[in-house]
């Protein structure tokens, strides 16, 4: 039997009604169970503190718990995986760092693409990666830095925490627009290598605000440059490394939530709204603040264009310097 063109009509006016019912009914409930936020490092660090505190707050804004889990491994990728796979319902997302746009490159072989398989949900903001040097080194500017790396080739080195991290990749940004050579020198984390940057036995390092500050006012390291284009308001007194001669250099620490990419739009844009009054709650940014976190209130699509930005600037760092996972 033909069905007329009435009838086809009448049956997707009715589809396209429920639909609009439905997402309206999902919008007004969610969220009414758990939130859980999955950290992709271990419990202590810089992004897990940052889920708690935004957790916290959430919780209290919706009245519904958050979950902070940690499942730390292969850089990240173990929790990306996990959330990727998730149910897209806005009840599971990620938090992440500088990770979600460079290991789109530095793994090529993962069974996701974070710009294809994750949704992007909220930005919390960034922080400038700050050059450390020990006291004791000769260089006492960037431009003396890169004057002695000419001068000596070999003499000077640079500590991060590992292959493909902010501070590794920030440094091989800087070899390459200063066109100078540096010598990697990679450790596990940041204590054992601010321990050989006090003794000398490594030149220089980029790090994030949180770990550099308490070794600047101990004046145990000293801080030679800021990786953003702008000063940075704990240290306005150290230039920028554009200012300092090489414009156009931008490298910061950065962090954000991203969920499955099939999650309804509507549930993106309450979590995306939470998460902002979060951030922006006066006890909560006078604390972020005071971490050196420079906060930006965007939208899921702003966040978007910013990873996908990110992705291709440091896709070109890593391909030109032939950096590889480990």
């Amino acid at each position: 039997m033909k069905i007329s063109f009435i009838d086809r009509w009448s049956r997707w006016l009715s589809a396209a009604l429920l639909a609009v019912i439905s997402s309206l009914v999902h919008a007004q409930g969610y969220p009414d169970k758990p939130i859980r936020i999955v950290v992709p490092f271990s419990a202590g660090g810089g992004v897990d503190t940052l889920a708690r505190l935004v957790g916290q707050r959430v919780s209290e804004q919706t009245g519904q718990p958050v979950i902070v889990e940690n499942k730390p491994g292969a850089s990240g990728n173990i929790a990306a995986a996990f959330v990727a796979k998730a149910p897209a319902d806005g009840y599971t997302i990620l938090i992440g760092a500088n990770g979600l746009a460079a290991n789109t490159t530095l793994y090529p072989n993962q069974p996701f693409e974070m710009l294809k398989d994750f949704a992007p949900v909220a930005y919390i903001g960034a922080s400038p990666l700050i050059l450390l040097s020990a006291p004791s080194l000769e260089a006492r500017t960037l431009a003396d830095l890169i004057a002695l790396s000419r001068s000596q080739p070999g003499k000077v080195t640079y500590a991060s925490g590992g292959n493909g991290t902010s501070g590794h990749l920030a440094s091989e940004m800087l070899k390459s627009v200063a066109q100078i050579d540096l010598g990697h020198v990679a450790y596990k984390g940041g204590t054992q290598a601010f321990t050989d940057l006090q003794a000398g036995r490594v030149s220089v390092m980029f790090i994030d605000p949180p770990l550099a500050m308490p070794q600047i006012k101990a004046q145990r390291l000293r801080a030679i440059a800021v990786g953003s284009i702008k000063r940075f308001d704990l240290l306005p007194e150290v230039p920028t490394v554009a200012e300092a001669g090489l414009p156009g250099f931008d490298a910061t620490v950065w962090w954000g939530f991203v969920a499955p990419v099939q999650t309804p739009k509507d549930v993106v844009a309450t979590l995306n709204r939470e998460i902002n009054k979060a951030l922006n709650e006066p006890a909560m940014k006078a604390r972020l603040t005071e971490m050196g976190v420079v906060l930006s209130a965007w939208s899921p699509d702003q966040f978007g264009q910013f990873l996908k930005a990110e992705t291709d600037k440091w896709a070109v760092v890593i391909k030109r310097a032939g950096i590889q996972a480990d």
